[in-house]
């Protein structure tokens, strides 16, 4: 992070000094009047009763298979009745229905009907433990162990830790007596791992939700996190990640023909030699790259807490987009920002090292970016590659999801819970992944991707991986947001 945003802004620095007419003045009253530190009313949180119930959640292996006959459904019912007899009061209040094989609808009945719902979303899956490498985990991958300052396991930030914070955040504030005006429902989908599955229990709780009628304010899920941007001269500041929007995804298969035969009479090209000119045209190719509304206010609402050089690429955003533009598409962590990508995974040819492949082929995936559809990604394929003789099929394909406004009451209520920091700043953007949270369109315009979780990079990055862990001293922050939000949004 920190070495693409210098890049970026030493890219920006040169166009400026080559004369793009950067006015200082204007980067200088770009500048927020000092603000205080505001002290919110402290919150009630049962922080050992959450770190109980996440390390017993975690040892349930509620692991998910596109396969539904591979599913262990019964560690499905044990999660659902460590619900139940850890949150008393929630499941007194809520009616509870399963949907599908294994997804929940709890719904809460508010005191004024004319006002729309809001939901809190999360899956209860977890992906499996490579197998070969469960001596690689330092503690039982499933056993939920506290230790060295975090709870480790599969699902402990891949969001065992936000289901179980959003059920203690609704527990407490009914210990509190809270009453909401709106409707509340709290949706916990079985199979989100298994991504663009057909049989996905959010897909299926969405219908259910359209068939009653519901249309919801605001729905949350899963998403970005609260990570530190300090940068030595540049910024200062905690970035409050929130996705409004997440890229769509296309698998890809192109496939060449072939003459076949015994490689000790080979052809000049055969056809996986052709399909080496295909992968380099399309590599060669990348999709146009575009600074977006979005990545506007990516850059925006953090420079003005910036120093002088990032005030002033803010302030001369317009005439340094073109420069920007081309320096995050040079870089692999940044290109997705602003372009659909472009990745060849697998490639497969002759069945033995004598034969020469009478068919070759290879898979691309792409991710596509907002308003980029998989229509788009078969039209760009069929035009810069030359060869014309490729088969092409769709192998799995989800469109991109819509963009949220932020202009909301629910991503307000995100930017005044956050507000009371001066040091804190919200910024809207696009998500890489996919959630379950785009199934819920239908139903809901204002869909926003928010983890509550101070987390460094590293551990966001080793979601999947091995030693999946979450630091115990960001949790009782988490509970802390989910009750100020819901009980914002229902009041």
């Amino acid at each position: 992070m920190k070495k693409t945003t210098k890049t970026a802004l030493a890219v920006c620095g040169g166009a400026a000094a080559a004369g793009l007419g950067v006015n200082i003045a204007k980067a200088v009253r770009l500048k927020p009047a000092k603000q205080e530190k505001k002290e919110l009313p402290p919150e009630k949180v049962d922080l050992e009763r959450y770190k109980r119930n996440l390390s017993d959640a975690i040892r349930i292996p509620t692991v998910s298979d596109r396969d539904r006959d591979k599913v262990d459904w019964a560690q499905f019912e044990k999660f659902h009745a460590l619900l139940e007899e850890r949150y008393p009061l929630f499941h007194k209040a809520f009616s509870k229905e399963v949907i599908s094989d294994a997804s929940l609808l709890y719904y809460m009945p508010g005191s004024d009907p004319s006002l729309d719902p809001i939901a809190m979303i999360a899956h209860q899956d977890v992906v499996p433990v490579t197998p070969g490498t469960e001596q690689d985990w330092k503690y039982e991958p499933f056993g939920g162990v506290e230790a060295e300052g975090c709870i480790w396991g599969r699902g402990s930030i891949d969001m065992k830790n936000h289901l179980i914070a959003v059920m203690e955040s609704v527990e407490t504030l009914l210990e509190e007596g809270w009453r909401p005006a709106r409707d509340v429902y709290v949706l916990l989908g079985h199979n989100e791992e298994n991504m663009m599955h057909r049989e996905s229990g959010a897909a299926y709780i969405s219908r259910e939700l359209e068939r009653r009628g519901v249309h919801l304010e605001a729905l949350m899920d899963e998403g970005g996190a609260v990570l530190e941007a300090h940068v030595k001269g540049l910024l200062d500041v905690n970035v409050i990640g929130v996705g409004i929007a997440e890229k769509g995804q296309a698998d890809i298969e192109i496939t060449l023909a072939g003459k076949g035969g015994h490689s000790s009479q080979p052809p000049v090209h055969n056809a996986l030699g052709r399909m080496a000119d295909v992968i380099k045209d399309l590599e060669d190719h990348q999709f146009k790259s575009e600074f977006t509304p979005l990545l506007g206010e990516l850059f925006m609402r953090p420079a003005a807490k910036g120093t002088l050089p990032v005030r002033m690429v803010a302030a001369n955003l317009k005439a340094l987009k073109p420069a920007l533009t081309l320096a995050l598409s040079k870089i692999p962590l940044a290109a997705g920002i602003v372009r659909t990508t472009t990745a060849v995974t697998m490639a497969k040819g002759s069945p033995a090292p004598n034969v020469l492949p009478q068919k070759a082929s290879i898979n691309v995936n792409f991710r596509m970016m907002p308003g980029t559809s998989t229509k788009d990604v078969i039209d760009h394929i069929r035009k810069v590659v030359r060869n014309k003789d490729i088969e092409l099929r769709v192998v799995k394909t989800k469109e991109p999801s819509k963009v949220s406004p932020i202009d909301t009451p629910a991503f307000r209520k995100i930017e005044e819970i956050y507000g009371a920091d001066p040091k804190n700043v919200v910024i809207p953007y696009l998500v890489f992944g996919g959630t379950d949270s785009y199934l819920y369109e239908p139903v809901c315009e204002n869909i926003y991707r928010y983890s509550p979780f101070r987390l460094s990079v590293a551990l966001l990055a080793n979601t999947h991986g091995t030693n999946e862990r979450i630091p115990v001293d960001c949790m009782e922050d988490a509970v802390v947001f989910f009750k100020r939000y819901i009980r914002g949004m229902t009041i």
